[in-house]
């Protein structure tokens, strides 16, 4: 790849927008462009065109990028594949990361995320070339004696010791010729310290040195004598263990074995990314139970009432019954309290199902969802505490609303969220709106949530989906509610904005489209 000319670079994503958007940006860089609207189409254009770059989304109908990126790595291992994911979905980033992707860029994309990442995948091409080269020049050159070998290093060591990989190299004994600058800086041996040692017994951790010769015999990994990509532990000087990814190969002269190369690629950033996207999951779940446990204070007071009658029922029923047998006309009255007390407890047992329904944790599970029903369903959870509050609810809803493709759970949770921060900007009380359109023609159904509240300063405003950011007091929240909902909406294909002027309330506008194959979230402000 010339690192000076302009590249050929193919786009996969099923969104014309973001294609077209990414497609200028790149243009004017001097690169030319391709796109493809599904994997299987990038897939063939990856084959037909031979691109230097490709960009692709994670989340596609049919084949998601995910399976794009195995794909296109098993046809060529050394293409430069870029991952464009949101920022809920880090989990698919870091996998995409250990699958060899060059980088990910976090939508909504920026010019300069964009040119950024380009510019790391063409460093990184040029890097892997250069070491693939050095490595065919080793297997063709691999002279008889360690002198020799020795000799044929210097006329590369500035390839080797530049590389931000760690190598290593041994001769046919297993002892080590070649150690590199990265190496030495990833196990914190000197190469003075290295250089001539059994390879096997200074490497590695001591139960990880036979899974690695077995790992290398095998054909599992590239093939005998070949290994790609093998995460094992390294032991570093100070007696720690470094996890790495470990791609190796035997070098042979003239149909004999005479050593053998490693490259090593340190893995603890990646685990410490893993690490911060369990702890940005263990953070989501902790908003979930802040607002399931306002839920529940709610939920107590909502069926109390309906439970006090059913027990003035059944007290006035067994009264009845001590005085005297049952008469036909006591019958009836029994007929009617029962019809009563079966309405109150099917009315205990929705809003019960609705919080069992808020609180379970689970993987999406797509299915047709009425949002009529659902914003019902938010209000009968949430509406002690509007009550409580002094917030008084109207609703403007559609008649024959279509259904949505989506998960209930999660889309419950993008509307108790937004009501929550409703009552938070009405401490005095006030009006809460709701409203369900749809748009034929767009084939888009609309949710308002608009409150009378204090409404977002100016200043907020560019930030209020940002993870963590929150403009309420300590302790009345952790700033994750918006950014959930966020990424809900984003992975249910749909778009959300927000109006608001300080003291004129805010007003939050949903669409989600009948057809979840449609553009993914964006964010609006004004």
């Amino acid at each position: 790849m010339n690192m000076h000319r302009g590249l050929k670079v193919l786009l996969i994503d099923d969104d014309p927008g973001i294609i077209k958007v990414m497609s200028i940006a790149l243009e004017d860089e001097g690169h030319e462009v391709i796109s493809a609207g599904d994997g299987k189409s990038g897939i063939d254009l990856c084959v037909s065109h031979s691109p230097d770059i490709v960009i692709t989304d994670i989340r596609m109908p049919g084949m998601d990028g995910m399976e794009v990126l195995k794909k296109i790595k098993q046809m060529d291992p050394d293409r430069e594949v870029i991952v464009a994911t949101a920022a809920t979905d880090m989990n698919y980033a870091v996998e995409a990361l250990r699958l060899d992707a060059s980088d990910f860029i976090i939508k909504p994309i920026s010019g300069q995320a964009l040119s950024i990442a380009i510019k790391r995948a063409r460093e990184r091409f040029a890097t892997r070339r250069e070491l693939k080269d050095y490595t065919a020049l080793i297997e063709e050159r691999w002279m008889d004696t360690t002198e020799e070998l020795t000799r044929t290093f210097q006329t590369q060591k500035l390839l080797i010791e530049s590389s931000i990989d760690g190598i290593i190299a041994c001769d046919k004994s297993g002892r080590i010729m070649i150690y590199n600058k990265s190496m030495e800086k990833l196990l914190g041996y000197s190469r003075k310290e290295m250089i001539g040692e059994k390879m096997t017994e200074r490497l590695f951790c001591p139960e990880q040195a036979q899974k690695f010769k077995d790992a290398l015999a095998s054909l599992k990994h590239g093939g005998k004598g070949r290994l790609f990509l093998h995460e094992c532990l390294l032991e570093g000087k100070d007696g720690s263990r470094i996890p790495v990814q470990l791609s190796a190969a035997e070098m042979f002269h003239e149909d004999e074995q005479v050593g053998l190369v490693c490259f090593a690629r340190d893995e603890r950033e990646i685990r410490k990314l893993t690490q911060e996207v369990a702890h940005r999951a263990r953070m989501l779940h902790q908003d979930k139970m802040i607002s399931l446990g306002k839920l529940a204070a709610s939920v107590v007071h909502e069926i109390n009432n309906p439970l006090a009658g059913i027990l003035n029922y059944a007290r006035l029923m067994s009264k009845i019954l001590s005085r005297s047998a049952l008469t036909p006309d006591s019958a009836v009255k029994f007929s009617g309290y029962l019809c009563l007390m079966e309405s109150e407890l099917e009315r205990c047992a929705k809003i019960v199902g609705n919080l069992l329904a808020f609180s379970r944790k689970s993987e999406l599970e797509f299915a047709p969802v009425n949002l009529n029903e659902l914003l019902n369903s938010c209000i009968n959870l949430s509406g002690h505490k509007l009550s409580l509050q002094n917030i008084r609810v109207e609703t403007r809803l559609a008649r024959e609303l279509p259904a949505i493709k989506g998960d209930f759970s999660q889309l419950q949770q993008c509307i108790i969220n937004l009501i929550f921060n409703a009552v938070d900007a009405m401490p005095d009380g006030g009006s809460l709106f709701f409203s369900t359109s749809i748009d034929a023609a767009k084939k888009l159904i609309c949710l308002k949530v608009k409150d009378s509240g204090c409404g977002i300063s100016k200043s907020d405003l560019p930030y209020i989906f940002d993870p963590f950011y929150t403009t309420k007091k300590e302790g009345k929240g952790v700033g994750l509610g918006l950014s959930t909902t966020f990424g809900i909406i984003d992975r249910h294909k749909g778009t959300i904005q927000v109006k608001s002027e300080p003291g004129q309330g805010a007003e939050f506008v949903i669409e989600l489209p009948v057809n979840a194959t449609d553009p993914p979230a964006s964010i609006q402000i004004s």
